[in-house]
């Protein structure tokens, strides 16, 4: 089945957007427990952009689906996961990137770029490192992994904070996230 692109986040509600991400199916990594350990001599720049053996990977379909089958263990070590085996995938930042925020009826729409949509809250909680200067906000993905909004993105959730009050803070889906880094 080919794949259709996701529409403009900003044309969707936020059930359609929230139908969206329910209808993405993925592999199940988390039940996979394979014996076998490999490099996949991958890597994800700080920028988002996939390599394979020091050459990017051009086709978006690709990177999508090998997406679909990172995961970071509690070491912090990125994998790419299939039943048989699981090989290392060296990330420089973050798995994914935040390309776009949309607020949606009291909700945090993201949408990365894999082209799927990520809603913040309590099972994807943004969080915020680096220190005031430069400051880098994180969005919990899947199995571990995040994405890193990149500056149009940070700067879209910084003007929603600063709209909302001063304490740089936004709430979604119930969950509020400090913007500060600790």
């Amino acid at each position: 089945m080919p794949y259709a692109p996701l529409p403009d986040l900003s044309s969707l509600s936020l059930l359609e957007i929230a139908e969206a991400v329910d209808q993405r199916r993925l592999p199940p990594v988390e039940q996979w427990q394979p014996g076998e350990k490999a490099d996949s001599h991958m890597r994800i720049a700080a920028d988002g952009t996939w390599y394979h053996e020091d050459r990017p990977i051009r086709r978006p379909a690709m990177v999508r689906a090998f997406s679909s089958l990172l995961m970071r263990d509690a070491e912090g070590q990125h994998w790419l996961m299939t039943p048989q085996c699981r090989q290392s995938i060296a990330v420089e930042d973050a798995a994914f990137r935040a390309v776009h925020m949309q607020v949606k009826e009291g909700a945090l729409a993201f949408r990365l770029n894999t082209e799927e949509f990520v809603l913040a809250g309590p099972d994807h909680p943004l969080r915020a490192e680096g220190d005031a200067e430069t400051p880098a906000i994180y969005l919990a993905v899947r199995h571990g992994c995040e994405a890193r909004l990149d500056r149009a993105t940070w700067l879209q959730l910084a003007e929603h904070a600063l709209a909302a009050g001063d304490d740089l803070a936004v709430e979604s889906l119930g969950a509020r996230f400090s913007l500060v880094p600790a």
